[in-house]
């Protein structure tokens, strides 16, 4: 499971996005961007930044039914 804290990235700030993969964690925080704070062009740098900034929280997703 990977996790990217804003707060890693923005100082103060408490969102995060949790998935099975980085690219997911990254389109969560593109989409959070974009719908919560009025982005509308996610720069690269600005993904390469979140992308630095995502760990593995060795917790496995649970399984689907």
């Amino acid at each position: 499971m990977k996790r990217f804290e804003s707060g890693s990235l923005i100082p103060g700030a408490t969102w995060h996005a949790q998935a099975e993969s980085e690219a997911e964690v990254v389109r969560k925080a593109v989409e959070n961007l974009r719908t919560l704070h009025g982005e509308t062009d996610v720069r690269p740098d600005m993904i390469e930044r979140i992308k630095a900034r995502i760990v593995d929280t060795g917790a496995k997703a649970p399984p689907k039914h």
